[in-house]
């Protein structure tokens, strides 16, 4: 014994002295493989004190008492705590450190609480690693490290299970443990079934726990809360809570691989047929059908909603036990090919920046500026809520001022695919909702259509000239329409054809209209009117010189320096050649003007073109329109209306003759009923105030009336002039002409009221091209001046009426003022 000792103490020695080598140059790790520290120590370390012992930190491991670990050790720290353990009574402490990344935890980054054990087997590993077997002993709390370094050495304070003679609620809770250990095992748990008839014998209530949360408790942190509980009852109830845990998720796995493992024994089941018919048809002779094969292929790979999925499958089933040769394969596949090339959950990314957007719509639009500000409310909107959801806007206004590009511009604002149908003389409603499968040649309808060509769930959708729908006993599209345009319901949008539901709800819609009041009704409703009003000259020359030339001049091939064109000569080409509220003629204009300097200058006669007023008639010909000032001699009977159409603002001469007769009245061209009624109305309340304005005696029963509007060809209706009319009789019945350069419009009544009109900024624009510099306007129009033009406003003069005697007083007489 004597001997041990004193191997044991040289050993000890060698160690202290940092002799780390052994025989042939040996590391420490080396001797301990060697076992000849381990032959002397076996018997000869009882009197060490084992409150005092060396400490290794464990990282991402823990261990229980009763339990044996395998792990292996490579900081030299953690090598140097096992030989000090070694040399001493084989006793370590070893406690989990709290970050595994840790190279060289502090004593404050380890556990409190570990357990101390005893080293059973050290082997050393390649690489300068040992691998160790310890057996755990009992529960210990660091109280104080001792030392640091070279390795970590800690006073303890040692916990045993002190257990007496097991009562009734511990027996039960015991016998719970076992229980539950072994529906844990039966489930599928990491234990044998030999385990559970073990555990069932231990008749320490702490060691069963401690072996059961070995086996169950997989968390780190749960088995350190086990480790933890000193006290046995709580001890046993905190790992019953987390084997249950354990179990209900062992349970949950076991379930879903069994779904999918269901799923998979039933795809390979469905391929092992489809191989099987396929050999079949080989060798009956059938060609087999690729393409059915690739449409499946595409539908396997792509995310379609439940319902879709379920209806495309069904109908590939049904393509597949169809016999070759039979004519409905060529419908199906044409009906599946239509379900799969739709963009199902295709979203483009938004880029709403306010001031993107603005820069946007002053690039691609001059003027406007009213509409621009409402469109960039309505992103800011969208920009907040991240919906679409809110009113239609309905761009309404002449052709070519600009409706569908500003549709344009707005999804090139939001980063969103563009789409557009025209809905003009639209009228079955099959258009909209398309046909059913059961007819021949059924396709689907236009709004599903634009969604295919858009490419994705959320473009910005332009349904143009909604204002020209019509309907007949096929249905009525704009009802249609109404589910499309709601977003209550358009999340389910069905085709007739697709029979499934389409999410429109991401969709921005847009309309467009040239008469706002050829909309119907319920549909008009759903909207949001933003009216787009004509161009001026000013507004056209400028268009026409940041738009429209470079457009044109690319188009047909010429440079920057092969064509000039002054902005008088753009000026001179709006007013003679074109006369119209938007541009598309001048756009047309110009291209003839493009067309015949891009002949100049390949044949060679030019190498640029630079165009002058003097030239337009040899470029564009005679002038299409010609002022018609008004100065020179004033006839009686003739007044200068005004009126507005779905294409602008237009002057409307009004010419009265009055004759002897039998007081009847003529009206001449194309009159429309409203239009009528305003002439009735006019002459019933001249002749109740004819005593007082000198009318002929003779009328009206002596005097016959033919009120007649010049270019009869052209209908014309509305309430606009009323007053226009009335003025022409009382010209024609005095034989007083009318002042120069004066118009007027407005309702009147048989009481000689002056009602409010429409469209006054487009009739204003019309008469100032026509050289007219006063207007008669009803008063409740006033506030409708602020929509004309500032440079328009300062060259003319505005006269506004409540009632007719105030006309007369301004047409016969020089004005000097309202």
């Amino acid at each position: 014994m004597l001997a041990k000792i004193t191997w044991a103490c040289i050993a000890r020695r060698r160690l202290q002295r940092g002799l780390l080598t052994g025989y042939n140059g040996e590391s420490a790790a080396g001797r301990i493989q060697r076992g000849w520290v381990l032959e002397v120590l076996l018997g000869c370390m009882q009197n060490f004190n084992v409150n005092n012992m060396p400490m290794l930190a464990l990282r991402g491991l823990m261990i229980f008492p009763h339990m044996v670990l395998n792990f292996d050790v490579g900081r030299d720290k953690s090598i140097a705590a096992l030989e000090a353990a070694m040399l001493e009574d084989q006793s370590i402490y070893l406690a989990m450190q709290k970050d595994i990344k840790d190279e060289d935890p502090a004593p404050d980054q380890i556990h409190s609480i570990g357990t101390v054990a005893k080293i059973k087997q050290i082997l050393k590993m390649p690489g300068d690693v040992v691998r160790v077997m310890v057996e755990g002993i009992c529960r210990a709390r660091a109280i104080q490290f001792v030392e640091t370094e070279p390795f970590l050495r800690v006073e303890l304070e040692i916990y045993e299970d002190v257990e007496g003679e097991p009562d009734i609620q511990r027996q039960a809770m015991m016998r719970l443990l076992c229980d539950r250990f072994a529906e844990f095992v039966s489930a599928g748990g990491k234990a044998s079934a030999e385990t559970v008839e073990t555990l069932r014998e231990i008749e320490s209530a702490g060691q069963l726990a401690d072996v059961i949360a070995a086996s169950t408790v997989a968390r780190l942190e749960q088995r350190q809360d086990v480790l933890e509980a000193l006290d046995i009852d709580l001890r046993m109830e905190r790992v019953y809570e987390y084997m249950q845990r354990e179990l209900e998720l062992l349970r949950l796995e076991q379930r879903v691989q069994s779904r999918m493992k269901r799923q998979i024994d039933k795809n390979q089941k469905e391929f092992y047929l489809r191989e099987q018919i396929k050999a079949i048809r080989k060798e009956l002779g059938e060609n087999e059908s690729e393409q059915t094969d690739e449409l499946a292929e595409r539908a396997r790979k792509m995310a379609l909603p439940q319902e879709v999925r379920e209806k495309v499958d069904k109908e590939l089933g049904r393509l597949g036990r169809m016999a070759p040769g039979t004519p409905e394969i060529s419908q199906l596949q044409t009906y599946i090919e239509w379900v799969l090339d739709l963009p199902w959950g295709v979203y483009t990314d938004d880029d709403i920046r306010l001031q993107k957007a603005q820069k946007v719509l002053d690039a691609e639009h001059y003027g406007l500026q009213k509409v621009k500000e409402r469109i960039v409310e309505h992103l800011a909107v969208h920009q907040l809520t991240r919906s679409v959801k809110g009113p239609i806007l309905c761009f309404a206004g002449p052709p070519g001022v600009g409706k569908t590009s500003i549709a344009r511009s707005i999804a090139h604002a939001m980063n969103r695919k563009f789409v557009r149908i025209s809905l003009g003389g639209t009228r079955d409603e099959a258009d909209i909702r398309g046909h059913r499968r059961t007819y021949i040649g059924a396709i689907p309808g236009r709004i599903i259509t634009g969604m295919k060509q858009s490419g994705s769930m959320n473009p910005v959708f332009l349904l143009d000239e909604v204002d020209k729908l019509g309907h007949d006993m096929r249905g009525d599209p704009a009802a249609a329409l109404l589910e499309v345009l709601d977003a209550e319901q358009n999340s389910a949008f069905r085709d007739h054809y697709l029979e499934v539901a389409f999410d429109l709800s991401q969709v921005l819609f847009l309309t467009t209209a040239n008469d706002i009041g050829a909309i119907p009704g319920p549909l008009r409703d759903r909207m949001e009117i933003i009216n787009l009003p004509g161009y001026t000259i000013e507004d056209k020359v400028q268009i026409a010189k940041k738009h429209l030339l470079p457009k044109q001049m690319e188009a047909h091939g010429l440079q920057k320096d092969m064509l000039h064109i002054a902005p008088a000569v753009l000026r001179a080409i709006a007013d003679d050649y074109t006369r119209e509220a938007g541009v598309r003629q001048m756009e047309r204009q110009l291209a003839a003007v493009c067309r015949k300097a891009a002949r100049k200058i390949a044949a060679g006669e030019a190498e640029s073109v630079t165009l002058r007023k003097k030239d337009l008639e040899e470029y564009l010909g005679k002038p299409v329109f010609k002022r018609q000032e008004l100065t020179g001699e004033r006839l009686p009977g003739l007044v200068t209306g005004l009126a507005w159409t779905s294409y602008g603002g237009d002057t409307l001469p009004i010419e009265v003759a009055a004759m002897k007769g039998t007081g009847a009245v003529e009206l001449t061209g194309q009159l429309g009923d409203v239009m009528k009624e305003s002439a009735h109305a006019a002459i019933s309340y001249i002749r109740t105030i004819g005593p007082a304005i000198k009318i002929p005696d003779e009328f009206p029963k002596g005097m016959d009336l033919h009120i007649h509007i010049p270019e009869g060809a052209i209908p014309k209706d509305g309430p606009s002039a009323g007053i226009s009319m009335a003025t022409a009789i009382v010209s024609a019945l005095t034989g007083r002409p009318v002042r120069e350069h004066l118009a007027m419009t407005g309702e009147i009544t048989l009481l000689g009221r002056v009602l409010a009109v429409g469209g006054i900024r487009e009739k204003v624009m019309a008469a100032y091209a026509q050289g007219v510099r006063e207007i008669i306007m009803p008063a409740e129009n006033r506030a409708d001046i602020e929509e004309v033009p500032q440079s328009i406003r300062d060259k003319m003069t505005f006269h506004f009426v409540e009632h007719f005697r105030q006309v007369l007083d301004l047409v016969f007489t020089k004005a000097k003022g309202e």
